[in-house]
């Protein structure tokens, strides 16, 4: 799946965008590049992920590696069933995974590497490393040549935090910042201050989901107005040129 050349896809979402997709409370996103497929996240259920793949034509056999972002069932959930109709050659897990986890995928034949610091997952794609010192946690990076793009599972360590730390590591502006960013239950004032760092970050683009709160998603779709990006299951888009 490339023809259009760079692009996104959220394949598992507690929303959707069609109506042949499968709504379920977590997370998945395909990043569809010329020589290379990456899955971030495997949603909570197998059947679902398999069969939103399938609505989006998206074939296991071409997804050459995954990345977790962390060890919650509604962003693993997916995976037995995908390297079971699939053949991701590499898995990258944050190192705090639990080492019976790690074991069991080594030995469905994916090359499971433990990620502490950031490291780079394809030229121009890199992990964020393991973040947070409670739920230990990893976000990509596409370094493209309008900016940084940021994809989050669930922003655990904070969503603020993960962009200050991308902005730091590359020294460059955020081109969008995309995924669940864990604000429900957030007040309409602690959304604000959160707005006014983003600014400061300049984050030009937003597409919150999954764990974001339908009041974050509504605050955030009013203060972004054009730059907001409404993100469900079956959202494509098409990524600026990767640079490594």
């Amino acid at each position: 799946m490339n023809r259009f050349g760079n692009q996104l896809v959220i394949v598992y979402d507690n929303y959707t965008l069609k109506d042949d997709l499968t709504p379920a409370w977590g997370f998945s996103c395909l990043i569809s590049l010329p020589q290379h497929r990456i899955l971030f996240d495997t949603g909570g259920d197998p059947s679902i992920l398999l069969k939103n793949m399938e609505g989006l034509d998206i074939d296991p056999l071409h997804i050459n590696s995954v990345v977790l972002s962390h060890a919650h069932g509604d962003h693993v959930g997916g995976l037995l069933g995908l390297l079971a109709h699939g053949n991701a050659d590499t898995l990258y897990v944050p190192q705090s995974f639990p080492d019976s986890f790690k074991e069991s995928i080594r030995g469905m034949g994916p090359d499971v590497k433990d990620i502490g610091a950031s490291v780079m997952i394809h030229p121009g794609v890199y992990s964020t490393g393991e973040l947070g010192g409670g739920i230990k946690e990893q976000a990509l990076v596409l370094k493209t040549c309008e900016g940084l793009v940021i994809i989050t599972g669930c922003a655990h360590p904070g969503i603020i935090e993960i962009a200050e730390h991308a902005r730091a590591s590359f020294n460059e502006d955020i081109h969008l910042l995309i995924g669940g960013f864990h604000l429900m239950g957030y007040s309409h004032e602690a959304l604000e201050r959160m707005a006014t760092r983003l600014n400061g970050l300049n984050v030009k683009r937003i597409a919150p989901c999954h764990c974001s709160g339908d009041q974050a998603r509504a605050f955030f779709k009013q203060y972004y107005k054009d730059n907001y990006v409404t993100c469900a299951a079956g959202l494509t888009l098409a990524l600026p040129d990767i640079r490594e």
